[in-house]
Parts: C-alpha cells; sequence; structure tokens
C-alpha cells in the first residue's frame, strides 16, 4: 500500500510539475522571440490594402441583459475614430430584460447622430453568443469584424491600430490585449488582472512569437470574414466558441497576428461567485475544444512543437483535478510513508517544488515586466494566486469532467457590475468540498510538522487556505446579499438554482 501511494504521488506531481516546465518554456519563449513580437507594433496607422483603400469594417457588440453596461459600451464604439461610410455597427441582443429598451434608444439615438448602427434582436439563445454573433454575420456589410463584449471599453484608434495588418492577406484575426478598469478593487481582483495578464503577455506573445497556434479571446479582436467563413463558421457545440474557430481557421491556413500593445479595457468579476461562474465555463468549453478538434490537430502538417503547444493551450485545466488529488493523497503520504533525509529533499523534492512553484513566478513576473509593472508585484501576489486556484480546483474539477462528458450546454455570462452593482448576481451554494478539502489540508498541516515532512508544509497550508478562503469568500457572498434583501436594499433573487452538486452556474437576474 504505501508503494502504491508513493508511485500515485508523485505520479500527480510529475503531471503538475510538467505543465510548470512548459510555463518556463514560454518564459523562455517570450525572450527568445522578443525582436519578431516586437517587430509587428511597427505597422503604419490606417494601413490600406494594396490598392490603397482602406476596407469596410463591422463591429459586433453581442448583448445579453447588459442594462448596466449596454449604453456605455454602444456610446464608446461609436467614438471609434474609422471612416464612417466604411464603418458598421451591430447591436445583436439577445436580452429578455430592460436591456433592449435601454439599447435601443441608444441606437436611435447615435443613429440620428449619423452612425451606422444597427439593433438586432434574436427572440430565442440558439446557440448563445455564437448563434448571435453567426445571426449578425448573415446581414454584416464589413470586410473585417471586430467584436466586443459588454464590459469593454474599445480605445478610439482601436481601428487604426489593428486594420492594416490585413493588407497581408494571410492575416486571419488580430488580437489585442485585454485591459482592468477595476484592477485595484480587492485582491481578488488584483489576482484576477495578474491570471489574465500573464494569458496575453506570456501565453499569446510566445505562441505568437514562435509562429505557434494561439486563439482569438472571445472580444477585443478583429477577424477577416473570409478566414470565418472558410473555418466553418461560427458553432456552438462547445462553450468556447472562440477557441474552436480559432483553431479551425489557422488549421485551414489564416495567420494570426497579436498586439500586446494595443490595450481594450474591461471589468474584471468584483464577486467570487461571478468570477466562479466565467471560469468554469472557460474550462468546460476549453475541454470540449479539446476533444472536438484534437484528432485534428494530430493528423494536420504542424510541426511536432506546434502540436506538443498546442496540447498544453487545450489541455491546462486538467491541472485543477490533478491539485484536488494531490491534495487529497497528501495526508495519507505524509503518514505512511517515511520523512526523506536532507540530500533526497536537496536531489528530489526541490527540484519538484520549484518545477510547480518556481515557474509560476518566472511566468507571472515576466507578464507584469512586459507591462512595465515591477516583477517584485507578481512575487508578491504569488501565493494569493496559488491558493485562490487551489480554492477554484474542486469546482473547475466538475467543468473538466463535464467538459468530457458532454459537448455544448448552457452559455453562462459573467455579471457586470458597470454603473448599477447588485443588479445582475450569480449565484452559490453552500460549498461543502471546499470546506471539507480545507479540514483535510489542515490535517496535512499538522501531519507534515509531525513527521518532519517540512517540504510539504508550505503546500498543505497553501491548499488549507485557498480552500478556506474561496469557502469563506461565497458564504459571505450569500449572507450580504440575504442580509440586502432581508432589509430591503435589494428585492429577492428571481433565478432558481440548476441541478448541481454544489454550485449551480445560473445567473441570477435581482429585479
Amino acid at each position: 500500500m504505501p508503494n502504491v501511494l508513493c508511485v500515485s504521488y508523485f505520479a500527480v506531481l510529475l503531471l503538475l510539475a510538467s505543465y510548470g516546465v512548459h510555463r518556463s518554456h514560454l518564459v523562455y519563449q517570450c525572450w527568445r522571440y522578443r525582436h519578431r513580437i516586437k517587430r509587428v507594433k511597427a505597422l503604419p496607422a490606417l494601413a490600406g490594402h494594396h490598392d490603397g483603400a482602406l476596407p469596410k469594417v463591422t463591429i459586433q457588440l453581442p448583448l445579453f441583459n447588459e442594462a448596466t453596461v449596454a449604453v456605455r459600451l454602444i456610446e464608446t464604439v461609436a467614438r471609434v475614430d474609422y471612416p464612417r461610410d466604411l464603418l458598421e455597427i451591430q447591436i445583436l441582443d439577445d436580452s429578455t430584460d430592460e436591456t433592449q429598451a435601454i439599447a435601443r434608444m441608444a441606437v436611435e439615438r447615435l443613429r440620428r447622430e449619423g452612425i451606422d448602427m444597427v439593433y438586432i434582436h434574436r427572440v430565442d439563445r440558439v446557440g448563445y453568443k455564437a448563434g448571435a454573433l453567426d445571426h449578425g454575420l448573415k446581414t454584416a456589410k464589413g470586410e473585417l469584424i471586430a467584436i466586443f463584449d459588454a464590459d469593454f471599453l474599445p480605445p478610439a484608434d482601436f481601428l487604426q491600430n489593428v486594420v492594416g495588418h490585413f493588407a497581408d492577406p494571410t492575416v486571419g484575426m488580430v488580437q489585442t490585449r485585454w485591459g482592468h478598469i477595476n484592477r485595484d478593487h480587492s485582491l481578488l481582483t488584483q489576482v484576477q488582472a495578474l491570471m489574465l495578464d500573464g494569458h496575453h503577455l506570456v501565453e499569446n506573445r510566445a505562441r505568437f512569437g514562435a509562429g505557434n497556434l494561439f486563439n482569438f479571446s472571445g472580444t477585443g479582436g478583429i477577424w477577416r470574414r473570409r478566414a470565418i467563413d472558410e473555418a466553418g463558421g461560427w458553432q456552438h457545440d462547445t462553450l468556447t466558441e472562440d477557441l474552436d474557430l480559432s483553431y479551425r481557421a489557422q488549421l485551414a491556413g489564416w495567420r494570426f497576428v497579436y498586439r500586446d500593445d494595443v490595450i481594450s479595457p474591461a471589468e474584471l468579476p468584483e464577486d467570487v461567485s461571478a468570477f466562479r461562474a466565467q471560469q468554469y465555463r472557460w474550462a468546460k468549453g476549453t475541454v470540449q475544444t479539446a476533444r472536438k478538434l484534437m484528432g485534428r490537430l494530430l493528423r494536420a502538417p504542424l510541426t511536432t512543437g506546434q502540436r506538443i503547444e498546442a496540447f498544453f493551450h487545450l489541455t491546462p485545466h486538467f491541472a485543477y483535478p490533478l491539485m484536488v488529488v494531490l491534495s487529497i493523497l497528501l495526508l495519507p503520504a505524509l503518514l505512511l510513508m517515511p520523512a526523506t533525509d536532507p540530500r533526497t529533499m536537496l536531489l528530489i523534492d526541490l527540484p519538484l517544488i520549484v518545477g510547480t512553484t518556481g515557474s509560476l513566478a518566472a511566468f507571472y513576473s515576466q507578464a507584469e515586466a512586459a507591462q512595465g509593472r515591477s516583477r517584485w508585484s507578481a512575487i508578491v501576489r504569488l501565493p494569493m494566486l496559488i491558493a485562490l486556484g487551489a480554492g477554484l480546483a474542486p469546482h473547475l474539477s466538475k467543468a473538466v469532467f463535464e467538459g468530457f462528458r458532454s459537448m455544448a450546454g448552457e452559455f453562462v455570462r459573467t455579471p457586470k457590475k458597470g454603473t448599477r452593482e447588485g443588479r445582475y448576481r450569480a449565484r452559490a451554494n453552500l460549498p461543502l468540498t471546499e470546506m471539507m478539502l480545507s479540514a483535510l489540508s489542515l490535517g496535512s498541516v499538522v501531519a507534515s510538522v509531525q513527521t518532519n515532512h517540512y517540504f510539504a508544509t508550505p503546500f498543505a497550508m497553501m491548499f488549507a487556505f485557498g480552500y478556506g478562503y474561496v469557502a469563506a469568500l461565497v458564504i459571505a457572498e450569500q449572507f450580504r446579499r440575504r442580509r440586502e434583501v432581508e432589509e430591503g436594499i435589494a428585492p429577492p433573487s428571481s433565478g432558481t438554482p440548476a441541478a448541481a452538486d454544489e454550485t449551480p452556474l445560473v445567473t441570477d437576474l435581482v429585479t
């Protein structure tokens, strides 16, 4: 039994370490291809096609019950600097609440000012966001299609900075970096910002620089319409339609460009329940996309390096069930396995720790340095980032398993605060799994000290804190919401929980 436990424990740790090694490789690629990454920023503004003419652009704004941010978005996009006769703006509204009236009024007002803006409302949500984008594409006038989610605030010079890339007929999509308008609202938003900066300023830059496949992030980017059509169009058999289309387009031969110097600010979820709902959708959808496309990737004319990178790109969420298994195995491993001598710790334990945590430090400090921020700010927040990742692990492990079990599913959009806090909420039930795992990990902390497994102590503490922190945030949010209802500050919610073991992922409309 101890041998089986030992093998299982180190197998899980080695798998997690492999993702750590991959993160380190991405950091290295950012440095290796730094000149190629920098060169793409030198493109002249509004460079035209070969005949000197600028292309017509359609900006699509998909909405679903976004009353708190709809006007802000529509007015911001109306200020985008591009020739009026070459710009169309589509409001793709699937809303079932007052967002319909709010958006219609904003569109009518801006149309009177001479802006080519059209309001399109569907009576159903077939295909969710992918269905709305596809529906709008049928009447879109643009050769290029830019897309912004409801919480984004694209800069006025967005099109000036990116349209020129499409003078190259092989370019199918240009993705820009996300900014964060509420980065400093709380420790939770600071850690979220760091996570997203890692994706944009390390992963995307490294993949683009190395010539590997990377993805349109669902918003803050612009497509060549022909690339969408030739890739098979928007499909809604996964919850990450952006990742799915991105891979299909690149497998069809289209080239993607990443611009980290063009920033589209957006709002981060300020409630942990909303953040978990967002991460759940991304995790489940990524697994579904891996199921759908991994076979095609293996058969496609790609290099070995491109295939390996695509594998790590499509499977990062497998780290979450591995983390849960590791935290469960930790206590019996500490009790049944003898403590290693100092030499073994240096030869085995220390390299594994560096592989799993040292790579995170390098990864996120690189993300901070790339935007002119102090590397130290990433190091300081790293323990909190690891703890939050651990706290999310049980919930996102369920998303991974559901992604394996079924395709598609309900697209639960992330609630936005915007101009009216509390209008939209994500619901969550009592986080029993996180509470039990926190208690188990506290036992591992005690056992690690009593059995002289000192290298395991900080990890056990991180698991215990992470599970407990997320559970405490969810419970505190629910109590605060209940108190607001009882005091009349907020009306009772009208949503009903979805069938789930712990956290139903249903957006709750507080009306």
